[in-house]
């Protein structure tokens, strides 16, 4: 796959979970999305549910990755890539390790919360990373849903 098709596929799969954080927005959820990858095929969607479960480990990530993993019937999603809105948490990037995630590719960056900053090795060692896909829409979501919520 060339750069620019794979650009094109980034963005097409970050699309898909920018509509699952307008649909966490909708719920009251912090707007932050995922879909999961295998293939070329999504095989898992989810978002923030942190609320509606009352459960703070229930961030898109951890609902796509158990999903996903579900859905395979394996714990190890080493051929799939994750989408995700926002760059995830060292609680997700620990979990994102530990299922051997192979490709992980976030929209903005988390500066106050990111596994970049706290935890730049939880990833598995071969999972690349991607990140900046899509960065103005996900992080204009982010930036009107605590705006409102200030008001």
């Amino acid at each position: 796959m060339t750069p620019e098709e794979q650009r094109k596929q980034d963005e097409r799969f970050m699309q898909m979970a920018l509509k699952e954080a307008e649909a966490a927005q909708r719920e009251g959820e912090i707007p932050i999305g995922a879909v999961i990858v295998c293939r070329d095929r999504i095989i898992a969607r989810a978002h923030n549910l942190t609320e509606t479960l009352t459960d703070v480990t229930a961030h898109a990530e951890m609902q796509a990755i158990t999903a996903a993993a579900n859905l395979l019937g394996g714990k190890y999603l080493a051929d799939c890539t994750l989408y995700v809105t926002v760059e995830p948490c060292v609680m997700c990037a620990g979990a994102i390790g530990w299922a051997q995630i192979g490709r992980v590719v976030y929209g903005t960056p988390d500066e106050k919360r990111g596994f970049q900053r706290f935890a730049p090795e939880a990833l598995h060692p071969r999972c690349t990373v991607t990140q900046g896909v899509l960065e103005t829409e996900c992080r204009e979501l982010m930036q009107a849903f605590f705006a409102a919520k200030r008001k």
